[in-house]
């Protein structure tokens, strides 16, 4: 099992909350009016609702600058990393950052704030709502590497959300040439979209051929789903379902965190 990774988050199941920045400047829902200000105050609220409810780790990540793009505006990468920056002397637990859907933009991103972990689609060829998505592991952890943050764990995220694979493998085949080509630090499993939950046969059918490399449900986690999904895997990235009615856009629900690491604590308790 790879120690940097449990060593980072030191527990053996550990629960990732997003932080959705609001839109972006160069993506078409940034709202002029709520400003760089708005951003901060929101993602701030977010932030400390996620560490009051006692999530191990954090990432930030922008779902909100829609239509997604394989090359992030360079205004969108520097204003979250602004952001970050604001928020850096308040942020108590691991973090993490995943630029959507730029493996470049991503990495820079956490080498410029010192994130702890990166996510992205970093291997594999999808048909996709952006169109052909072709990542490059190799190029992407060079670039870390370069920028000298070897020490930034790469979460690779082996089934796109809003793309088909174009391999014709199954999911644990794939998985199993990704760890062995492309070193990951974890592999993450996910459902179709954004909130929606991955199948536990895939989530199952990878980590049965990965029992030494960690493998966390990426999407769609739920509080009446999170025990079997802990059963299966090494932990868990978790987003709408924290948030107010379980909508991805809206903020975070300081209640629903709060529940949702209480049944954790349970969880753990009883293993």
């Amino acid at each position: 099992m790879n120690k940097r990774f449990f060593k980072l988050f030191g527990t053996n199941k550990p629960i990732i909350a997003m932080i959705h920045l609001d839109a972006l400047p160069g993506s078409p829902l940034f709202d002029p009016d709520l400003g760089l200000d708005g951003i901060i105050k929101n993602a701030h609220n977010d932030l400390t609702a996620l560490q009051t409810a006692g999530v191990d780790a954090i990432m930030f990540g922008n779902e909100n600058d829609r239509p997604y793009e394989f090359e992030v505006d360079t205004a969108s990468t520097a204003t979250a990393a602004f952001v970050i920056g604001k928020l850096k002397n308040d942020i108590n637990i691991p973090f993490g950052v995943n630029m959507l859907w730029d493996p470049m933009s991503s990495i820079a991103l956490g080498a410029a704030t010192g994130a702890h972990f990166v996510r992205e689609i970093f291997t594999g060829s999808y048909a996709s709502d952006m169109g052909h998505w072709n990542p490059n592991a190799g190029k992407a952890m060079r670039y870390r590497d370069r920028l000298g943050r070897a020490d930034m764990l790469m979460l690779y995220n082996i089934s796109a959300e809003f793309a088909h694979s174009l391999d014709g493998r199954k999911l644990s085949d794939q998985a199993r040439s990704v760890a062995f080509s492309s070193i990951p630090d974890a592999i993450l499993v996910s459902g179709k979209i954004t909130g929606e939950a991955a199948s536990m046969s895939d989530l199952r059918s990878v980590k049965e051929v990965l029992p030494n490399i960690p493998v966390l449900a990426n999407t769609g986690v739920k509080q009446e789903t999170l025990e079997e999904v802990l059963k299966i895997s090494d932990g868990c990235i978790v987003g709408s379902s924290l948030k107010f009615n379980g909508d991805t856009w809206q903020p975070v629900d300081p209640k629903r965190a709060n529940n949702f690491m209480h049944q954790v604590k349970i969880l753990r308790a009883s293993e």
